[in-house]
């Protein structure tokens, strides 16, 4: 398989980061959680970055933080839902390695994450309505990633082993 990173992409509750880490052990890559990145960078959590700084000041932490990973080799990355929104994020995800949109629809999203009261963006009276209104603005930049893997009906064990099989394919073929 290619030594380069493995970026992760989608939704809130899509399943970055326990896919990430479950991959990444079975490759034997680094994990990097862009959302863990961005919080020890501000010295607070992401709902408090939203709650006194606002979202704007939230993306742009965010996006240096992605800019900072540029020289990484050999990690899963998961990132925070609205990264691939910026232009130039995209630009350095996709540099990275190869990127993989996990994708579930609005209302397996609400149930997985409404529970979660650290969703900033989810403080609204309808949650799974908001959900959908940001999937839709999401998507297009979504389906430019490489892969896609439905994370909708699958454990995270089966979509691990799926998106494996895919990234070895994947290797084989550039290796042709």
């Amino acid at each position: 398989m290619s030594r380069r990173c493995i970026v992760l992409v989608g939704m809130m509750g899509a399943g970055k980061t326990e896919v990430g880490q479950l991959l990444a052990e079975q490759l034997g890559y680094g994990f990097i959680d862009t959302d863990v990145l961005i919080a020890e960078s501000a010295g607070k959590s992401i709902a408090k970055i939203f709650e006194q700084d606002g979202e704007e000041a939230f993306r742009q932490i965010e996006r240096d933080v992605i800019h900072g990973l540029m020289n990484e080799r050999e990690k899963v990355i998961a990132t925070g839902g609205g990264a691939v929104m910026d232009a130039a994020n995209r630009q350095v995800l996709s540099g990275l390695g190869h990127t993989v949109y996990l994708k579930a629809s609005p209302h397996e999203l609400y149930l997985r994450v409404k529970n979660d009261r650290g969703r900033p963006l989810l403080n609204v009276k309808n949650p799974e309505g908001e959900l959908a209104r940001i999937l839709g603005e999401r998507e297009l930049a979504y389906e430019r990633c490489d892969i896609t893997m439905d994370t909708e009906m699958y454990g995270v064990d089966e979509v691990v082993a799926e998106l494996i099989d895919e990234l070895a394919k994947r290797t084989i073929e550039t290796q042709l």
